[in-house]
């Protein structure tokens, strides 16, 4: 154990020196390790959930799936199957039609650029001929489906990953089944499952398969939370490290990024999206359909439509995104997987530019009411893509926040990039667009400036309708001391600040437009006297509104669905006499034990 220590922080030091000098190199995701480069410039990856399972298609001798979630590959754990019972599951597996080629090249066709298989899933069972044990595919049949998805990787030109079950499996005496919290399973009987079957199965898959790429674990919690202890887990990573230096490693190990800067990138929930901008490597793992291995009562397949954007979304947070296929017993991708994909891939061809080594910009994610922007610099060239989502009836595009002037505007679906009209004035830009969509999914254009494009932050965006929506989340101040409470009941309550005390909430805007324009604002108030006011002021122009009382609405007929009503009112005009920007102040007076449910102010 002192040698391996020593070794260890030896390479620990060393990593961490690589860290520090590629996060002073790179452009837009500063704490990215060389190690990952491949990964963020890729951002777009193949799960593949095949095994034993995929055999039963979510059903045992007629039962269902024991759980609500309908996750397939689980069903040796939920519906109690004896591990030899499960075994004659791979009867249904024809073996002269299963081709693992074909998953890579409808991964390349989609515009994937790695693909992860299940090596081994929570089952237990092996994807390959394996030396540990007995509960692998070499002795069912001849084929290796770890070497031939291998082969046709580096054929295709394609990274490959392996996912590796070290935490939960269910075949092994004493490997972790969720079961064992009912008895005094201790950490002993752990470690023998650890030495005798997960150190030599991954030292097998990183020895005998060439080049892999990334290593890809699924402990959904923490170390300290499981029967895993820290020591495995660096075990194991050293273990990968000496083997193949390159391979990515994800937060799912059970060592969180924080915890371990040598984690390679972070892992997010099941069909989690990313909320924020991060600057180190993340993913999320992701199905069409819900099902992860293949069911055949599962319909809830995702659009195309949702399916691209949320790669943009990831993208645009400095995210991958890996989507997964739950090939039949045949090898068979379902039709409604692969139809999405493939359209998938054929927007990349167009638009791949705007995600392939692109990233985050400086703006708010949810600035623009159109879409999302991905940021790259390409022969000292600096380029915004604006991932337009629903193509304007105003024929023009709004974009806010960004001061510099760009130099050429056009789409990128355009091959001869023919310019598109623009005008630009403080840290306003408006594109004028033709009257059809380039792309029936989503449709980028591309603004070009010679240099980084400053921003001006903390700015209400001007919606596609020509409009401010001033709300509680996007205030630059006196929001600290309001609670903001979520949507509810099916969202027939809105999102509001609850307002007790005076208060004053504070919202910058851009007008590029001088002129005069109306003032709305809506909220619930449900006391019957008029004790409370507000007041809207730009400058010395104030406009006062004395509260008036919304009432009670129904959010549902014929369900005793009664709640608070949330009602507009027009409180007058305020003239703003020439372009640029404008700080805009809601005060609010309660009336002694009274509250306001402010939602939001509308300037038009």
């Amino acid at each position: 154990m002192i040698n391996f220590e020593r070794m260890y922080m030896m390479k620990y030091l060393k990593l961490t020196f690589l860290f520090l000098l590629v996060c002073t190199l790179a452009d837009a995701q500063k704490h990215t390790n060389e190690r990952a480069q491949w990964f963020t410039d890729a951002r777009f990856g193949m799960f593949i959930h095949w095994g034993v399972y995929s055999g039963a298609e979510g059903y045992w001798k007629g039962e269902k799936l024991r759980h609500g979630n309908n996750y397939a590959e689980w069903i040796m754990y939920r519906n109690r199957i004896d591990k030899d019972e499960y075994l004659t599951l791979l009867e249904r597996f024809n073996w002269d039609e299963i081709d693992p080629e074909q998953w890579v090249i409808l991964a390349k066709k989609s515009g994937m650029k790695y693909v992860t298989i299940t090596a081994k899933h929570h089952d237990g069972f092996g994807l390959w001929k394996s030396d540990v044990g007995d509960f692998h595919l070499g002795n069912f049949t001849d084929r290796d489906i770890i070497q031939e998805l291998s082969d046709a990787c580096q054929k295709h030109g394609l990274k490959l990953g392996l996912y590796y079950s070290h935490w939960v499996d269910w075949e092994h005496e004493f490997g972790w089944d969720h079961s064992k919290e009912l008895s005094d399973f201790s950490t002993e009987e752990f470690d023998k499952y650890w030495q005798e079957k997960v150190i030599p199965q991954v030292r097998e898959l990183l020895t005998n398969y060439g080049e892999i790429s990334m290593m890809w674990f699924d402990m959904w919690i923490n170390h300290s939370e499981s029967v895993v202890t820290k020591e495995q887990l660096l075990q194991l990573k050293s273990l990968i490290r000496n083997l193949q230096p390159d391979c990515i490693l994800n937060s799912r190990l059970g060592l969180s990024i924080e915890e371990d800067p040598d984690i390679d990138f972070k892992t997010l929930g099941d069909n989690q999206l990313g909320s924020r901008k991060e600057e180190f490597p993340w993913q999320s793992p992701a199905t069409v359909a819900h099902s992860w291995g293949f069911h055949r009562s599962d319909t809830e397949w995702k659009s195309t439509s949702t399916l691209i954007k949320s790669l943009i979304n990831n993208v645009s947070l400095n995210g991958n995104l890996m989507l997964n296929i739950g090939p039949r017993a045949n090898g068979e991708v379902p039709y409604e997987i692969s139809q999405r994909m493939l359209d998938m891939g054929k927007w990349l061809e167009v638009n791949g530019e705007s995600i392939y080594g692109a990233g985050a910009f400086d703006l708010d994610k949810d600035l623009h009411d159109w879409g999302r922007i991905t940021f790259k610099k390409e022969n000292n060239i600096f380029k915004l893509y604006l991932h337009v989502y629903t193509w304007p009836l105003e024929k023009k595009i709004p974009l806010t926040g960004v001061t510099s002037a760009p130099s050429r505007i056009y789409l990128l679906a355009d091959k001869q990039k023919s310019p598109l009209q623009f005008s630009h004035v403080g840290a306003f830009t408006e594109i004028q667009i033709p009257s059809l969509a380039p792309d029936p999914f989503v449709s980028v254009v591309v603004l070009e400036y010679p240099e980084y494009p400053q921003i001006s932050d903390n700015l209400v965006g001007k919606s596609v309708t020509g409009g401010f929506s001033l709300t509680p989340l996007n205030a630059v101040s006196g929001m600290s001391e309001t609670e903001i409470i979520p949507e509810s009941r099916f969202a027939t309550i809105p999102m509001h600040a609850l307002i007790e005390n005076p208060t004053k909430l504070q919202w910058r805007i851009y007008v590029d437009m001088p002129g005069t324009k109306n003032i709305d604002v809506s909220y619930s108030y449900q006391n019957e006297l008029i004790k409370s006011s507000l007041s809207i002021s730009l400058g010395n122009q104030i406009l006062t509104h004395g509260i008036q009382p919304t009432g009670k609405t129904i959010g549902e007929p014929n369900q005793n669905w009664i709640i608070d009503n949330f009602q507009s009112h027009r409180i007058g005009k305020i003239d703003f006499h020439e372009a640029g920007y404008y700080d805009i102040e809601l005060a609010v007076s309660p009336g002694q034990q009274e509250e306001l449910k402010f939602q939001w102010i509308w300037i038009k």
